[in-house]
């Protein structure tokens, strides 16, 4: 079969609104092993087909979510009068139906809001249960478990907070009834929906999922295989708790039945957890004041102010550094070399990177058990403290031998780093009302399909939802070797730090919203992120031309490349400056929306099955 008469083509074609030409670079991608070594990238979700996106300029409001269904229902909302805020809402729910593997009501998320004048941040980050304790992942002779034994069950589950969040902002943001905003899940939840091409792929992948019994009578066949691409999927017993927390919000969801089935599912798997009654009823979003920094490009530019989430995310900061630390290199103007970074490019940003994620591990963890260096974050963002890193880079030399944390406000911590492990994650929406509304969202349930297990009532309804493994994304290993703790370790009720990198542009002087961004993908979040800021900043590139570059970053190690996407000399003079080059898929899922004089420019990653709606 032709690839641009398959199926899946035509699903998308449809779905999308993309044309025959627009599809010319439909591929299939390999798919690549969950755990991490020195030569392979953990990846949140498998990679699956890519297709071209054509971009999407609208007049006054705009949608990007990463599935069709959902981008619409956001629409849906709009179109009724809803705000921004109302929108996420609708297409949180969607998601959580159509792309279950990566976000919902079981989960957590960070959300940038602006009304116009105020920026605020939400904290629906998931919080460690009462009864954790900085060994949860440790097994019996103290070293830390593998990553699938900790997230498989109920161990890894932490207390969901995605939606108490949203009703939270709603509160404040909302115009619709809340009830109104649950309508579109419900009734595809009630109807059925047709497995996307995505979902299929990722369906298909998994042999955990099928150990959990709801889970396996839902999305597999009476033989035990999953359900095809175009497979009609209803979700009665998700139809029934969205409209319960239609009617009475949160609680529906934090209390009663469905809270004693979380609790249940949580407690009585063979991998067991410690989530309690007491832990749901007890959650509490917050509302935190946005970490922003400013940026210029250089001297005659003009200054932008970049704003997201504050520790625990991790994502503000360590974009912030990157590209404050690249602002002291030749790096800072450095052009494209036939449509991609260059070599030497790559050079500086792999080590301003390598400098970013060691800060990260030495001191980023949740604000109300972590001492922030020097008692702010901002000194992490100092010009003169990043100035100072900087100098570390040789532009013309070898990557640095070891890359050790710095010491912002000459201020020591007594935390250990955290080592290396994996993360996971994800999902993204970012939306712009006609009132002057903004969002950026960034939603997960952690790894693809969470801690696999899927909550039911027991009432007879099919389906249900799915929890989180977001505990996993604390330190396993609770202390160094020389007995320090580890900032990011478990304790009773703290908030795993994060790498999710919701962010909203603007420009300093006229406080005019530019820009609003974000992507899926584990620690790479900070990385995909941050090359379509540059993208659009340095490049001067469209939001989707922006997204479209090849992916690139590290983690502190090997430097990972975008399969199929660098010229061979490019990695061979990487390799030459002493970095160890892993060219791997690297399946984002930015979205990104764009202020222009008529209106807005969206973006959406061709890498899933994202689009961008609007008028």
């Amino acid at each position: 079969m032709h690839p641009l008469t398959s199926p899946r083509t035509r699903w998308l074609a449809r779905l999308a609104g993309l044309n025959r030409a627009s599809l010319c670079g439909l591929l299939a991608v390999a798919s690549l092993a969950g755990q991490a070594h020195a030569q392979t990238l953990a990846q949140p979700e498998l990679p699956s087909a890519v297709v071209d996106k054509p971009g999407w300029a609208t007049h006054t409001y705009a949608v990007a979510a990463a599935n069709p269904l959902a981008a619409q229902a956001g629409q849906e909302i709009l179109q009724a009068g809803g705000s921004a805020l109302d929108a996420a809402v609708a297409v949180q729910m969607v998601l959580n139906l159509v792309e279950p593997q990566s976000s919902g009501i079981g989960g957590g998320a960070f959300m940038m809001h602006f009304d116009g004048r105020y920026t605020q941040a939400y904290d629906g980050r998931e919080t460690a249960p009462a009864g954790a304790t900085p060994g949860l992942f440790l097994d019996a002779s103290g070293k830390p478990l593998e990553f699938m034994q900790a997230a498989v069950g109920g161990r890894s589950v932490g207390v969901p907070g995605a939606l108490r969040m949203l009703y939270l902002a709603h509160l404040d943001h909302g115009r619709l009834p809340w009830k109104d905003l649950f309508a579109p899940a419900i009734r595809l939840a009630r109807k059925g929906f047709a497995i996307s091409p995505r979902l299929a792929t990722l369906l298909a992948a998994d042999e955990a999922l099928k150990t959990d019994p709801v889970a396996r009578a839902y999305f597999y066949d009476g033989r035990g295989q999953p359900w095809p691409e175009g497979h009609v999927l209803r979700n009665p017993e998700l139809a029934a708790v969205l409209q319960s927390i239609a009617e009475i919000g949160p609680d529906a969801l934090m209390q009663g039945k469905v809270a004693q089935a979380m609790v249940k599912k949580v407690q009585a798997h063979a991998n067991p957890g410690s989530l309690a009654l007491s832990d749901l009823a007890a959650y509490q979003p917050l509302r935190r004041e946005p970490l922003c920094f400013d940026y210029q490009l250089r001297p005659q530019a003009r200054t932008l102010r970049i704003c997201g989430m504050p520790p625990p995310s991790s994502g503000t900061l360590a974009i912030g550094q990157i590209l404050g630390l690249l602002s002291n290199t030749p790096g800072a103007d450095q052009p494209l070399a036939d449509g991609v970074p260059a070599a030497q490019w790559l050079h500086l940003y792999t080590e301003a990177a390598r400098l970013a994620f060691a800060d990260r591990a030495q001191y980023v963890a949740d604000p109300a058990f972590t001492q922030a260096p020097a008692g702010n974050w901002s000194s992490l963002l100092a010009p003169d403290y990043l100035a100072a890193r900087a100098r570390l880079i040789q532009p013309d030399g070898p990557r640095i031998e070891a890359v050790q944390p710095g010491t912002p406000g000459q201020s020591r911590v007594g935390y250990a780093p955290m080592p290396a492990q994996p993360e996971y994650g994800t999902s993204h929406i970012s939306i712009v009302d006609a009132n002057g509304n903004a969002l950026a969202m960034t939603t997960t349930i952690e790894a693809a399909w969470g801690s696999h297990l899927m909550v039911n009532r027991g009432l007879g309804l099919a389906g249900g939802f799915l929890l989180n493994n977001q505990l996993t994304d604390f330190s396993f290993t609770p202390q160094g070797a020389d007995g320090a703790p580890v900032a990011n370790r478990v304790e009773a009720g703290k908030r795993p730090r994060s790498s999710m990198s919701p962010v909203l542009v603007f420009d300093k002087q006229s406080k005019q919203l530019l820009l609003s961004a974000g992507s899926p993908g584990g620690a790479m979040i900070i990385h995909f992120t941050a090359k379509t800021l540059l993208g659009m900043i340095a490049w001067g590139l469209g939001p989707q031309q922006a997204i479209n570059l090849p992916n690139f970053g590290t983690l502190g190690g090997p430097l990972f490349l975008e399969q199929g996407r660098f010229n061979p000399a490019v990695v061979s003079a990487l390799q030459a400056r002493g970095h160890t080059v892993s060219e791997t898929p690297m399946p984002s899922g930015l979205q990104a929306i764009q202020r222009t004089p008529g209106g807005w420019l969206g973006g959406a990653d061709p890498r899933r099955e994202g689009l961008v709606l609007g008028d």
